[in-house]
This record gives structure tokens, sequence and C-alpha cells, in this order.
């Protein structure tokens, strides 16, 4: 069970920061409303351009307290409780647009992988 947990807040880690860092200017199939990138995205969700910085920070902070908490434990509920609760946030923001379902799918499974992480 230790290593599937390990396995998972690689996976969470990696995942986002490759959303922040690299895949930032990028379209996916999952932004909010078919923006072609996170401050379109953030502006679709009527959200000032400052926030986005403000989460994704927090995003990347927690990412790396995730990575951190594999040798240090007293890291893993603080960090994966922060991504939980954005995570939660972006499915709200996807339901308040409109958005199909289908768009939350990535923030509920690493909601729901925070979850699992931060009670384990």
């Amino acid at each position: 069970m230790e290593y599937l947990i390990i396995i998972i807040k690689i996976a969470i880690a990696l995942s986002i920061i490759n959303v922040w860092l690299f895949r930032i200017n990028k379209s996916t199939s999952w932004r909010g409303n078919n923006a072609s990138s996170m401050k379109e995205e953030f502006k679709s969700y009527g959200l000032p351009e400052w926030l986005m910085y403000v989460v994704g920070s927090l995003k990347l902070l927690f990412s790396l307290g995730l990575l951190v908490s594999i040798f240090y434990s007293s890291f893993a509920a603080p960090s994966a409780l922060g991504i939980a609760f954005l995570m939660l946030v972006a499915i709200i923001m996807h339901i308040k647009i409109g958005d199909p379902i289908k768009k939350s799918l990535p923030a509920f499974i690493f909601l729901s992988l925070s979850l699992i992480v931060a009670l384990v």
C-alpha cells in the first residue's frame, strides 16, 4: 500500500507541474470554455489574472509538498488537502460556466486521489 501511495503522490505532483509549467499556454480538451491557455480559462471563469498566478503558485507548492512527503510524511496531509480544495473549486468553476461534465474529470480524479493520500 505504501508504494501505491507514493505512485499516487508522484502522479498528482507531476501532472500538476506539467499543466502549470509546461502546458500553461497550450490548448487542451480539458480547459474550461474551450480556452486556449490558462489565462483565457481564468477569464472564462470570470476570475482576475492575478488569481491565476496565486492558484498556480499554490498548486505548484502543494505538488512539491507531495513529493517532499515521500521522505517527510508530515507534508502529505496539508499538501494533499490543499490540492483537494483547489480541485473542488476547479470543478465548481466548470459547473459555473456550463462546461460538460467531461471537462471536470481530471479535477475530480485529482480530488479523489488527493483525499486518498490525505486520509491514509
